[in-house]
C-alpha cells in the first residue's frame, strides 16, 4: 500500500473555545443544543489534540436585554410569575440551561451568566474597561437617534416592546424588531415598516433619545482588509465571505415599481445619490448613497411623500448604549450618564469575562485570560448560528481591533486578537425555519431524549452539512407525515456505532474470551493496518481543522465499516493461534483508533470502551501518542486483560423508547 503523507494542519498552543449564548429568557430547544454541541466537540477534540489544560470552553447565559424584559413583563402580568425578581427569574432559567446542556454532554468549563455571581461582577469590570478603552481610542460617538415612543403607555419602548416588518431588501424575517429584525439584520428604528407597541397595540411614536455608538462605518477599510485575509483560508465558510462583504456596500434604498412616479416629482430633493440602471419591468430600482446621513435624510423625505422603500445592507453606527434598566451600568461617558450597555456589545466581551472568571477560580493570575485572548500563540474559536453574523464578524472584529494602540488584524502580542468565527447555516425543523419567536415553534431540546440517546442525537449533528446549506431536522416521532417502515432520520448515524461498531467489538471480545481467556494476544499490526489508520487519523484531523464535521463523520463511516469487512475477509484464514492472534491485533489496532476518532464526538460511551479493552485514558486520547501501537496505550497494571464482555451486551445504546418499538414489533412478527 501507498505510504500516505501530507502536510498536517497547525494547531495554536492555546485555545479558547465558545458557544452562542442562549437569552436569559428561554429554556433551550433543539438548535441552541445543536450548536453547542458542535462547539463542544470540537473544545474536546482541541482538548485531545494540544492538551486538555491548553484549552478552554466557555459559553453562558445572555441576561440582560429587552427579550429578557418583556418575557419577565409578560409573565409577571398572566401571573405566571408571583413575586419573582427578574434577577431570580433569570436563574432559574440559567440553572436549567446548564442540567440541559449536561444531559446531552456538554462539558463546559464554564458556562456564566452575564448578570450572576463572580461572573456578572467581572462583566461589569470588563464592560467598563471595553467601554472606556474604546472612548480613549476615538472610536466612541453621542448621536440623537429615534427611539419607539409609546403615548398611551406614556413610556419609551425597548427593542422587542415594538414589532413591525423588516426593512431590510429580501428579507424573510417573520418578525421586525425596533432596530434588529429575528434574522439579525440591523436597521434604524426610523425605517421598521408597520410598527405596532407590543404593550398598547398602538403605533408608536419616534422620539429623540441621546446614546453612544462605537463608529463602526469608519472601520470598514481594516474591514475589508480582515474579510480578505480570512478568504484564503481553507477553514472559512464562502456564505461567510459572502455574507459579510454586503455589509461593506454604500447606503442603498430600493424604491417598488408603484411609486416610481412619485419618485420623479421628489428625487431632486433628495441627498447627492447615483441611480442605478434598471429594467423598466424590474420591481424596484436602486439608488445608491455616499454616506449613511444622507440616506436616512433621503428616507424621511420619502415617507413623508408617501413612498414605500426598503433599505440595502451596509454599516451603520453600533448603538453601545440604551435606558433599559436591566442591564449592565455604563460609566459617564462623553456626558452621556444613567444608561445601560445594549445588550449585544456586551455579550461579545462576554466570553472573555467568563474566561477570565474560571481562571479565577482556579487561582490564576489576574491577567491569565490574555494568554488566551492576547496571545499569537493562541486562538478563540467562536461557534454561532448565522443570524448573528453581523455582531461576531464586522461589529466585533471592529472593537476587539479598536481596543488596540492600532486599527490593525495582525496585532501585537498582548493585544486583543481576531478572533476565528464558525458560523452554520440554519437548521430547519421539517425544512422549515423555526424560531421560538416565529410561527413555527422549534420542539425543546429535552423531548428528544424521550425518543433518543445522547450519543445518537450528536452523532446525527455532527453527520449534518451545515458549512454552506441549510439541513432539516426530520425526527420520524415528531414528523406526523412519516410512514411506519421508513428509517428514522435521527438515529442513522447511529447505527454506525449501535450496529456496526458494536458488533465489531463484541466479535473481538468473544474470540478473545473463547480463544485466549480474555487476554489480548500479542499479534503483528501489519503495515497496511498502520496506513489505514494513519490516514482516517489525518483525514480526521484537517477535517476538524476545517470544521467540516460532516466529513469527519463520513471518515468514521468508512473507516469503521472497513473492520468489520477485514475481520469477515480474514476470519475464515485464520486457522491456527497464530493467526487469530494477528487477526486480533489488527482488529484491535484499527477498533482502538476509531475508539480515540470517536472520543469527541460521544465521550462517555468511548470511554467505556476504553475502560472495557483496557486502555490507559491518560495516555490514550492524547495525540501524541496517536500512531502508537495498541499495545503501547494499555495500562501496564491490567496485563492485557479485557473486562468480561457478557452475551449480547452493548457498548452503543439504544434509548428505552427504540427498545420497547422493536420488542413490539418483534411480538407482532
Amino acid at each position: 500500500m501507498e505510504n500516505f503523507t501530507r502536510p498536517r494542519p497547525v494547531f495554536p498552543k492555546r485555545a479558547v473555545v465558545t458557544s452562542g449564548m442562549p437569552y436569559g429568557n428561554k429554556l433551550l430547544h433543539y438548535g441552541h443544543v445543536g450548536m453547542a454541541l458542535r462547539a463542544d466537540i470540537f473544545a474536546r477534540f482541541m482538548k485531545d489534540r494540544i492538551g486538555n489544560e491548553n484549552v478552554i470552553f466557555v459559553s453562558g447565559t445572555d441576561c440582560y436585554g429587552s427579550p429578557a424584559v418583556e418575557s419577565y413583563r409578560m409573565l409577571k402580568e398572566s401571573g405566571k410569575l408571583k413575586d419573582e425578581t427578574i434577577e431570580e427569574y433569570i436563574n432559574g432559567n440559567y440553572q436549567k440551561q446548564r442540567e440541559i446542556f449536561s444531559n446531552f454532554e456538554v462539558d463546559f468549563d464554564f458556562y456564566g451568566a452575564s448578570a450572576l455571581g463572580r461572573s456578572g461582577e467581572i462583566h461589569k469590570e470588563m464592560s467598563e474597561n471595553f467601554i472606556r478603552g474604546l472612548a480613549s481610542a476615538n472610536k466612541v460617538s453621542k448621536h440623537v437617534s429615534w427611539q419607539f415612543y409609546d403615548k398611551k403607555c406614556g413610556c419609551l419602548l425597548n427593542g422587542r416592546q415594538v414589532v413591525g416588518k423588516c426593512p431590510i431588501e429580501g428579507c424573510q424575517s417573520e418578525k421586525g424588531y425596533a432596530d434588529e429584525c429575528d434574522l439579525g439584520h440591523q436597521y434604524l428604528p426610523q425605517d421598521l415598516i408597520d410598527p405596532i407597541s407590543k404593550l398598547s397595540g398602538e403605533k408608536p411614536e419616534l422620539v429623540k433619545v441621546e446614546n453612544l455608538y462605537f463608529n463602526l462605518e469608519d472601520c470598514i477599510p481594516v474591514l475589508k482588509e480582515w474579510i480578505d485575509s480570512i478568504d484564503r483560508t481553507s477553514d472559512t465558510p464562502s456564505f461567510m465571505v459572502k455574507e459579510i462583504r454586503e455589509f461593506f456596500k454604500k447606503p442603498e434604498i430600493y424604491i417598488k415599481h408603484e411609486f416610481f412616479g412619485k419618485f420623479e416629482k421628489i428625487k431632486n430633493s433628495l441627498p447627492s445619490f447615483e441611480e442605478l440602471p434598471h429594467n423598466e419591468k424590474a420591481p424596484s430600482l436602486t439608488i445608491v448613497f455616499d454616506k449613511l446621513t444622507d440616506r436616512e435624510k433621503a428616507c424621511e423625505i420619502l415617507a413623508n411623500a408617501g413612498i414605500r422603500y426598503r433599505t440595502g445592507k451596509t454599516l451603520t453606527p453600533f448603538r453601545l448604549t440604551g435606558d433599559i434598566s436591566w442591564g449592565v451600568p455604563c460609566p459617564e461617558i462623553l456626558g452621556v450618564s444613567g444608561q445601560t450597555f445594549y445588550v449585544w456589545p456586551e455579550s461579545l466581551w462576554a466570553p472573555i469575562s467568563f474566561t477570565k472568571t474560571f481562571l479565577e477560580a482556579k487561582n490564576k493570575n489576574e491577567d491569565e485570560w490574555k494568554k488566551y485572548w492576547c496571545s499569537k500563540d493562541a486562538k478563540v474559536y467562536q461557534f454561532l448560528g448565522e443570524d448573528n453574523l453581523y455582531f461576531y464578524g464586522p461589529a466585533q472584529q471592529a472593537i476587539f481591533m479598536a481596543m488596540n494602540k492600532e486599527m490593525k488584524i495582525e496585532n501585537s502580542e498582548g493585544e486583543l486578537q481576531i478572533t476565528k468565527i464558525n458560523p452554520i447555516k440554519s437548521i430547519l425543523y421539517m425544512n422549515t425555519k423555526a424560531s421560538s419567536s416565529g410561527n413555527v415553534k422549534p420542539p425543546m431540546a429535552m423531548e428528544f431524549l424521550k425518543f433518543y440517546t445522547s450519543d445518537q442525537f450528536r452523532m446525527h449533528f455532527l453527520a449534518m452539512n451545515l458549512t454552506n446549506n441549510n439541513v432539516s431536522l426530520s425526527p420520524k416521532v415528531f414528523n406526523l407525515n412519516a410512514k411506519e417502515d421508513e428509517i428514522d432520520p435521527m438515529v442513522i448515524e447511529g447505527n454506525l456505532l449501535t450496529n456496526v461498531y458494536n458488533r465489531i467489538l463484541r466479535t473481538i471480545f468473544y474470540t478473545t474470551q473463547k480463544e485466549f481467556d480474555g487476554i489480548i494476544p500479542c499479534g503483528e499490526i501489519s503495515e497496511e493496518t498502520k496506513e489505514v489508520c494513519k490516514k482516517a487519523i489525518l483525514d480526521v484531523e484537517k477535517f476538524m481543522y476545517d470544521k467540516k464535521f460532516h466529513l469527519v463523520y463520513n471518515t468514521l463511516d468508512v473507516f469503521i465499516r472497513n473492520i468489520n469487512k477485514v475481520w469477515v475477509k480474514e476470519i475464515n484464514g485464520a486457522d491456527t493461534q497464530e493467526k487469530k492472534a494477528n487477526l486480533i491485533a489488527n482488529t484491535m489496532q484499527m477498533a482502538v483508533v476509531a475508539d480515540i476518532l470517536l472520543h469527541p464526538i460521544v465521550p462517555k460511551s468511548s470511554e467505556n470502551v476504553a475502560d472495557y479493552i483496557g486502555l490507559d485514558k491518560n495516555i490514550c486520547y492524547d495525540w501524541n501518542n496517536i500512531f502508537e501501537d495498541f499495545y503501547k496505550l494499555l495500562d501496564k497494571a491490567r496485563e492485557r486483560k479485557l473486562t468480561f464482555l457478557k452475551e449480547k451486551e452493548d457498548f452503543f445504546k439504544r434509548s428505552r423508547y427504540q427498545l420497547d418499538e422493536l420488542a413490539k414489533k418483534a411480538s407482532e412478527n
